[in-house]
């Protein structure tokens, strides 16, 4: 274990904040509530990006950008909308500075002021369905099936890198639709999208459930949504696909001539993860080692590092090394080999460690004379003795079983921490447990407002496969027809 690294049982929250920044994932910026993703961080972040972008067009959508910037207006005109999102909202009022009177400062100049006042996006539904007015006239033009990746502004009061920022990066799908069926179709579909991201690329088991109506999206007829539970057993909402109906389409007036020659509203989805999905990585399979990455999104897979003394030596780790990189990568595994002489090896292995790159594979002068190798697996910290000519196909061997256990190791601890609650004196003693509870619960809004005042727990999700179960609400002793999930969460 690294020196003086606080582990998960002393203090979950400080472990998270001080990973992040010890393995070189990102930083605090000068911006209050914002975060500097730094080069290591942001190459996991991409590998999320190219395969959910992959994922995204593999189902017909494709990339387009819209305004940073959104009309106050435009916000005004979706009641829930407004009232979800008014509380997060950054605003600019002026375009230009000026000198303060005192000639000491910078002020807003009072004559460049704005006639209508801009939001910075805290996402985009508003600024897209008044261009969507412009593009949608006929069944023809439907449906429209966009992405953009993006960053948005949410002004958090209480921040932590990756799981709740200022500023974040993120992919919003915005789609159309001429029937209330292919909406329900497409939001459904993008859950399970996420889903499959999520378990296997990211090792994550996920809930697929929808949200209860306190739990909704601000503006959705239906939100439909992942959730996972890290090591500490609270949730995180990996991620988001609503049903928007056609209350934006009818906001922002999107009519189109349907096939019967009648003029229709149009429906509508918008669907989403963030840049959070790198808090849920770190949570659910990082130890107090260090990170712990699934081999399909590290940005190093195997780390070669060579151990000599003589330049002879070197010259023949070398050519050893390069067989492997060359063999390593036509099967598109990426590999680094670090034989920077200004850091030792110890230091290396425990840097390595540290970074959660999956494989590492030592090539020392002594054990070659025997041709052998050490190859040390990141998951588990088991070492192996293996012949050199087998590096290339145990390097495979592992990445595979590595992602397999991860996956595994993340599930059973769910279901470990999974239980049926049924009274709500085991609810108030199992909540401070940790983990999922399964209850019963009459489906009203104000049940679910008093369970969270009284315990900080939410419904986390309505699991779609949740099997019809006839039981009596743990609050409120009122007929129930199937258990939901309640948690606390991030």
């Amino acid at each position: 274990m690294a020196k003086d690294f606080v582990t998960r049982a002393e203090n979950y929250s400080e472990w998270y904040n001080e990973l992040v920044v010890r393995a070189d994932l990102a930083e605090n910026s000068s911006v209050r509530g914002c975060m500097v993703i730094k080069p290591y961080g942001y190459a996991i972040w991409e590998k999320m990006q190219h395969t959910l972008d992959k994922m995204f067009k593999d189902t017909g959508h494709q990339n387009a950008y819209f305004p940073l910037f959104i009309p106050k207006s435009f916000f005004e005109k979706e009641a829930e909308h407004v009232e979800g999102f008014a509380k997060e909202c950054a605003v600019v009022t002026h375009h230009r500075l000026a000198k303060s009177p005192d000639g000491k400062g910078l002020i807003p100049d009072p004559n460049a002021k704005l006639e209508e006042e801009l939001i910075v996006r805290p996402t985009s539904e508003t600024i897209i369905w008044d261009t969507y007015r412009k593009w949608i006239k006929s069944y023809r033009d439907l449906p429209i099936l966009c992405n953009q990746w993006a960053n948005v502004v949410r002004w958090e009061m209480r921040t932590r890198m990756f799981l709740r920022t200022a500023e974040f990066l993120w992919q919003e799908g915005h789609t159309a639709h001429a029937t209330r069926q292919e909406a329900e179709a497409e939001a459904i579909k993008m859950m399970h999208v996420y889903a499959d991201f999520a378990e296997k690329y990211m090792a994550m088991p996920v809930v697929r459930g929808i949200k209860s109506a306190n739990e909704r999206f601000a503006g959705a007829v239906e939100t439909y949504c992942i959730e996972a539970m890290m090591q500490d057993g609270k949730a995180l909402q990996a991620g988001t696909s609503h049903f928007l109906g056609q209350n934006f389409a009818k906001a922002f007036d999107v009519k189109f001539l349907s096939k019967e020659n009648q003029l229709e509203y149009v429906w509508a989805t918008s669907w989403g993860v963030s840049t959070r999905l790198m808090g849920a990585l770190i949570m659910t399979h990082s130890d107090d080692n260090g990170l712990v990455l699934p081999p399909y999104l590290a940005p190093i897979q195997v780390v070669i590092v060579p151990i000599f003394k003589t330049d002879e030596e070197k010259s023949q780790i070398d050519a050893i090394a390069n067989d492997a990189i060359e063999k390593l990568s036509s099967k598109g595994i990426t590999v680094k080999y670090d034989d920077d002489e200004k850091t030792k090896p110890g230091w290396k292995f425990n840097e390595y460690e540290f970074k959660g790159v999956p494989v590492r594979v030592t090539l020392g002068a002594r054990d070659l004379k025997e041709d052998k190798v050490e190859v040390f697996r990141r998951d588990t910290c088991e070492k192996e003795i293996i012949h050199k000519d087998e590096i290339v196909a145990k390097a495979e061997e592992l990445l595979k079983a590595i992602q397999d256990n991860l996956y595994k190791k993340a599930l059973d601890l769910r279901t470990s921490k999974t239980r049926n609650v049924d009274t709500w004196e085991d609810f108030k003693v199992e909540i401070e447990k940790g983990g999922f509870l399964m209850c019963h619960w009459d489906g009203t809004p104000e049940t679910e407002e008093k369970i969270k005042e009284e315990t900080k727990a939410t419904i986390r999700c309505i699991p779609i496969d949740a099997p019809t179960e006839e039981g009596k609400c743990i609050y409120t002793g009122k007929p129930s027809h199937r258990r939901v999930i309640f948690a606390r969460n991030y």
